[in-house]
């Protein structure tokens, strides 16, 4: 253990405050469904973005950003910076629609859009298959990191670390609800944010690494430093650029990036005031989560290369770890270990923050989907608030223990990267087009999630066991994708289409618009029902600009940013400019969009 006494008041001060706020919320939040897992719908805009960016704050994104930094640079980013463009779609686009529906989870959706037994076995399937299995997936490459932070700051074995880290979380989840979460979170992402900000200026100034001219001129670093690839390499190109920009962001449903929103972003949206709070929030979220927060650790990383240019200098310096888990990923708490006293035991208290937050998140989220998608809609539907809320804390703890075990079996955060984005490839574009095509039904949804799933079984462990060369991540990506699309496409053609009713009930209660519910608002009339036209409310083209204008305006922020860090003024100062002039535009486009 190498942190000192003031380190550990730091530590467990951070634990002692967070389990108080769940104590202090635990009262309110026990009354009723609603108050544990939405907190009774009524957040303002500025909590619910800082939780969805403390949330995505988690312990292993510094260590994901270090591995792909060391492997691939700066430009490597892409991969998750690409991103973007579907978290700004959901700002202006979806984030209204999601707190119109007034539905108290995402998957209840599902009814709400189609109708037959297909559309309740898809909603208590999902629920346990997103709730349970990819969640406890989620929160397990987050425990990895913590793993690792774990072996590095404190000399635990594996067990010992996910032991203690998951007490406390569980224990003010599991008490507070959503609305402890959230003032946690706040509280939270603070103290992230400086240990971030510290962490990266210590390592920067090391005597190693000497100072951020030294850095950035450095041989092991200058070949980092570039935003795009290299485009004389296209093995390096397609995968890491070309690929996340043409297809993945739209096609892909990854957590917290989910295409027309969903899981614990929905969740947050749905909690919402009004219309207004949810698009004001889910824009905070997408500022500071790629504008903001990126670069102190692409720093930390960059001064890893000098300090630790190897994997191997990596496990001479920690000969004690499994050298299993000694990949790229962990040069970012190896890094830490440079930080004085004082200043480490902030860091490291941002960095249990940053799985806290993360973890209470997906255990609540993943809570509300067993309770209210599973156990009230098919076990016992007239269970009391009471009752509900109980089952939601017992969920709880059992989510924690299945994300810890499964933690053990990963090695590295960039391969469990890889894997969500494979099992849920092909399937983002249902998501976006549910809400403005009447023809997709819940069959769709059901062959799609079929289809990537066992896709992705068969790339990632079938393929290789039946003695096949491995195939390259980004075009087991683009055949997932390719494949699943097809199959959805031909299954959504061949299915019986949603019963007119709840077609015309979605229509009268979301105001979607476009005309791809022309022939639903036609056929309803000839029937003597009256639905808004089409063109009623139709904003769509005006939040398309609007999320075109946000994306470049966020990448404005974020290079030109690096720009100013670079001492490269000029397109530090035009990148600036770029995104003033986007926030005015913004201003304008905001203007038009309609909330009811």
């Amino acid at each position: 253990m190498i942190l000192q006494n003031i380190d550990l008041a730091f530590v467990f001060g951070f634990f002692a405050i967070s389990l108080l706020i769940g104590i202090l919320t635990s009262r309110r939040a026990g009354k009723s469904f609603k108050d544990f897992f939405l907190s009774g719908q009524n957040m303002p805009w500025w909590l619910l973005g800082v939780s969805m960016v403390a949330t995505t704050f988690s312990s292993d994104t510094p260590n994901l950003v270090a591995d792909i930094v060391r492997q691939n640079g700066i430009s490597g980013n892409w991969v998750w910076w690409a991103f973007l463009l579907t978290g700004m779609l959901t700002v202006f686009v979806y984030a209204k629609l999601w707190r119109r529906s007034k539905v108290l989870t995402d998957l209840e959706f599902y009814e709400l859009r189609y109708s037959g037994k297909e559309a309740a076995f898809l909603r208590g399937f999902r629920a346990l298959y997103l709730g349970v299995f990819f969640n406890v997936m989620i929160m397990a490459t987050v425990s990895l990191a913590a793993i690792k932070i774990g072996a590095v700051m404190f000399g635990l074995t594996p067990f010992q670390t996910i032991f203690w880290a998951s007490i406390i979380t569980v224990a003010y989840s599991s008490l507070g609800g959503l609305k402890g979460v959230m003032i946690t979170d706040f509280f939270q992402f603070g103290i992230a944010m400086a240990g971030a900000i510290w962490a990266a200026v210590i390592a920067v100034n090391l005597p190693e690494v000497g100072g951020l001219t030294n850095l950035l001129a450095h041989e092991n670093v200058a070949s980092k430093l570039d935003f795009l690839p290299d485009f004389s390499q296209w093995e390096i190109v397609i995968p890491v650029f070309i690929l996340p920009l043409a297809i993945q962001w739209w096609s892909v449903w990854y957590p917290g990036a989910e295409p027309g929103g969903g899981g614990y972003i929905a969740q947050r949206m749905i909690s919402a005031k009004d219309e207004k709070n949810a698009v004001a929030a889910t824009f905070l979220f997408n500022i500071a989560h790629y504008a903001l927060r990126p670069w102190p650790w692409i720093l930390v990383a960059l001064a890893s290369l000098i300090v630790f240019p190897d994997l191997e200098s990596l496990r001479q310096a920690f000969p004690n770890i499994d050298p299993g888990v000694v990949h790229h990923d962990l040069a970012y708490p190896a890094m830490l270990t440079f930080l004085p006293a004082g200043v480490l035991g902030l860091v490291v208290a941002s960095l249990i923050a940053a799985y806290m937050s993360t973890i209470s998140t997906h255990l609540n989220w993943g809570s509300s989907y067993v309770v209210h998608d599973f156990y009230k809609r098919f076990i016992n539907p007239e269970a009391s608030e009471k009752k509900l809320v109980l089952i939601g804390r017992i969920s709880t703890v059992i989510l924690m223990v299945f994300a810890g075990m499964f933690a053990l079996l990963l090695q590295n955060a960039l391969q469990a990267f890889n894997i969500l984005l494979q099992i849920g490839a092909g399937t983002g574009l249902i998501f976006i087009l549910r809400w403005f095509w009447w023809r997709i039904n819940a069959w769709t949804e059901i062959v799609a999630m079929t289809f990537s799933f066992f896709l992705a079984l068969y790339f990632e462990i079938i393929h290789i066991k039946l003695g096949f060369e491995p195939i390259p991540t980004h075009l087991k990506l683009i055949m997932a994708v390719g494949i699943t699309t097809i199959v959805w496409l031909i299954a959504t053609y061949l299915t019986p289409k949603t019963d007119d009713k709840v077609l015309f009930n979605f229509v009268k209660k979301l105001h979607p618009g476009g005309p791809g519910w022309k022939k639903v608002i036609d056929e309803a009339r000839a029937r003597g029902e009256i639905l808004p036209s089409e063109k009623e409310s139709w904003d769509v083209p005006s939040g398309i600009l609007a999320m075109l204008v946000g994306s470049v305006a966020i990448y404005s922020i974020l290079f030109g940013t690096g720009f100013w860090i670079y001492k490269n003024y000029i397109p530090a100062l035009a990148l600036t400019g770029v995104s003033i002039v986007c926030a005015y535009l913004l201003i304008r486009l905001i203007a038009r969009l309609k909330f009811e």
